[in-house]
């Protein structure tokens, strides 16, 4: 009834040339497949026979092909496109961040002071603008088992799985059973990420400042920079489908489809904005672009996973324009331990007390720490920012690029499929590179970053 070593290759004995799979994949009573083995045993047979085969050419023919990638199929059948156009569908109904993120942030604030930051604050939400349970009965009629190519079959399985879980937690919002999905979604905190925060909370004391220029930029002036920042991008794509938008019914800054949405009652430093800009339009908006221009519409809607390495390049671009300010270290370490704190039970009042009187943070500042790992139910999507900072400079120092990176939105485990789909000349060039890595002193300190360094010591160099 199967075996969990790999399968055995024989020559059959009739001929020679041939090859035999024992049916591992097969309950040999019954007769029935096992899916999940036989999808594996594809995916694995396919790769090791196109490597015997690029072998052999480049051995035995004048042929040299560059990678035994090149040996896959180029073309789509249109079994794909129609699986890539569903699936679409379902993730463009509805934006998760925004169902979960609370639209009443200031109110809430300003009752929770005169409260004397003792009674837990009330949000509120936008109101689910589909039914989950709908959504679901359409994800699931997707016939994903109809793709031949092991690659692109993975590939959706998995984007099937991630935007069930994220209809899921929409269902539970409110409830202690979102949580639950956030922790499938985004991770918990692992120990190592947990004492790196907090090694870098020792390492920066509260009220830590660095020189910069006086004063902030209200929603209306930094928009206005931004767009002026998109129409440099434009001028090397100038169907730039990108914009600004300025919201009463949100706090800070967020990207979502190609789209800067600015909080009304925003307020940028005006040491902050350039890094601001090169994380949100330079990160966000470029991979956003660049995910529009390959031929799945699942680049630009982003892959499983790929808010690590999203928000890891986008604190990186910060650091590479020279504005990942020592605070702003400390705010992300402050992050991962209240998602810590949140994920071990504290409430939004024990929360709020620890890190104002034992980490010294703002008070304004931790509300909204507090409020972004309390949304929903719970969310630990905030210690993705430090956890993927630290594993694109692990990325960095192995030798690996930002360029492929910036295909779309895809995460460090998607690299190496997104480059068979390269090779195999199924996916473009991205069209967009970050404005800020035609600029020599972010070249330099990219360079800098290869030779190997981690999150703190980003923090003593900008000691120094």
């Amino acid at each position: 009834k199967g075996s969990r070593g790999p399968p055995d290759l024989v020559y059959t004995p009739f001929d020679k040339t041939s090859l035999e799979v024992r049916p591992v994949f097969r309950d040999l009573s019954t007769g029935q497949d096992f899916p999940l083995v036989r999808r594996v045993l594809h995916r694995g047979m396919t790769r090791a026979l196109r490597r015997a085969t690029f072998q052999f050419i480049r051995r035995h023919t004048s042929q040299r092909p560059a990678h035994f990638h090149a040996l896959g199929r180029r073309r789509v059948v249109k079994a794909v496109w129609a699986v890539d156009r569903q699936l679409a569908e379902v993730s463009n109904t509805f934006d998760f961040l925004l169902q979960v993120t609370p639209v009443n942030v200031d109110q809430a604030w300003s009752r929770f002071r005169a409260r004397r930051c003792e009674v837990p604050p009330e949000f509120v939400s936008r109101p689910l603008p589909v039914d989950p349970a709908l959504l679901k009965r359409k994800l699931y009629r997707v016939p994903i088992e109809e793709i031949e190519d092991p690659t692109l079959a993975q590939l959706f399985r998995d984007q099937q799985i991630e935007l069930d879980r994220r209809l899921t937690m929409l269902a539970d919002r409110g409830t202690r059973r979102f949580l639950y999905g956030s922790l499938q979604l985004y991770g918990g905190v692992e120990p190592s990420l947990l004492a790196g925060a907090t090694d870098l909370l020792a390492e920066i004391p509260p009220g830590s400042r660095e020189a910069a220029p006086h004063g902030a930029l209200g929603a209306r002036e930094f928009s206005r920079l931004a767009e002026e920042h998109i129409e440099e991008y434009r001028r090397a794509r100038p169907d730039l489908a990108a914009r600004v938008e300025v919201r009463k019914d949100l706090v800070g800054l967020m990207v979502s489809r190609g789209v800067l949405l600015v909080g009304s009652s925003t307020r940028v430093p005006r040491s902050r904005v350039q890094a601001l800009l090169a994380h949100e339009v330079g990160t966000h908006i470029v991979t956003y672009i660049n995910g529009c221009a390959q031929p799945f519409r699942q680049l630009y809607i982003g892959l499983p996973g790929y808010d690590e390495l999203q928000e890891g390049l986008a604190v990186l671009a910060e650091y590479l324009v020279g504005g990942l300010s020592r605070p702003r270290l400390r705010l992300l370490s402050g992050r991962v331990l209240a998602t810590a704190m949140m994920v071990e039970g504290a409430d939004f009042v024990e929360l709020y007390r620890e890190l104002v009187h034992k980490y010294g943070f703002p008070k304004r500042m931790v509300f909204h720490m507090a409020m972004r790992v309390m949304r929903g139910g719970g969310l630990t999507k905030d210690a993705v920012y430090l956890r993927g900072l630290v594993a694109l400079l692990e990325h960095l120092r192995r030798g690996g690029g930002l360029d492929p990176l910036m295909v779309g939105k895809i995460g460090l485990q998607h690299a190496p499929i997104v480059e068979e789909l390269e090779w195999r000349r199924v996916l473009q060039p991205p069209p967009l590179r970050p404005l800020y890595l035609d600029d020599p002193a972010a070249v330099q300190r990219l360079e800098e970053l290869t030779k190997g360094a981690s999150a703190l010591d980003l923090a003593r160099r900008r000691r120094k």
